[in-house]
């Protein structure tokens, strides 16, 4: 079965997911980081590594030179053993992170190999490991593939066989990433995912999986109705 992660960054919303046994880890991103209002990226990772121990967290570099990666990777790692290193799979300019994530992967550090779109992202990221040495994470956006209008479910096919024929596939885990909707875990779990990561938004959909579309047809008409009458409408 494939196993969730929370995408966000707001501490009291991840320990409450904790809690919740559907959740299987936790992930973030500098994006989600400034929308919940973290003044301190440090002092959260320090927080959330103290509280979860026993679930694999993805924490990612803020730099944009090898050098620099290198550096916040060793440090964001050092915070638990259950902790991934987000790394970007190129720089700003375009450049792959390929030597960084080699380096990384030789000294043993976790890696969630992030933004990726492409089969030839994955190529040049994979060649990179050093396998045997440390697991890794493929995150696959695959909610920004779809929004170009091409078939992610495609793209991450291809992807997953690209792994499967491999001699790292036991060490690494794909993970569809960007997810847009509920569905997408159906749609993950299809394409062979070994992880789909969501956001808070979505997650709050959890609970309405498999529930019956008749009552989905009403809760809707219901919730219309109230709307018109709060708002005083009249015709």
């Amino acid at each position: 079965m494939i196993k969730i992660f929370a995408d966000g960054a707001d501490y009291n919303d991840i320990m409450r997911l904790y809690q919740d046994k559907r959740i299987s880890g936790f992930t973030t991103n500098p994006a989600l980081l400034k929308k919940a209002g973290v003044k301190n990226y440090e002092a959260f990772i320090r927080e959330v590594s103290e509280s979860i121990k026993d679930k694999p967290l993805s924490f990612e570099v803020i730099a944009d030179d090898e050098k620099e990666m290198i550096r916040q990777a060793e440090k964001i790692q050092a915070y638990g053993d259950n902790i991934y290193v987000k790394i970007p799979i190129t720089y700003t300019g375009g450049e792959y992170t390929s030597r960084v994530i080699g380096i990384l992967s030789s000294n043993k550090i976790q890696l969630n190999v992030t933004a990726i779109t492409t089969r030839l992202q994955v190529e040049y990221c994979t060649n990179s490991f050093c396998f045997g040495l440390s697991k890794s994470i493929i995150s696959v956006f695959a909610g920004r593939i779809s929004d170009t209008g091409k078939n992610a479910k495609k793209v991450i096919k291809s992807i997953k066989e690209m792994v499967e024929d491999t001699t790292y596939s036991n060490n690494t885990e794909l993970l569809w990433a960007s997810t847009r909707e509920i569905h997408n875990i159906k749609d993950a779990e299809e394409c062979g995912c070994d992880i789909i990561t969501i956001g808070p938004d979505i997650l709050k959909k959890l609970d309405l999986i498999g529930k019956n579309l008749n009552d989905m047809s009403l809760d809707a008409v219901r919730g219309f109705y109230k709307d018109a009458l709060d708002s005083g409408y009249t015709l």
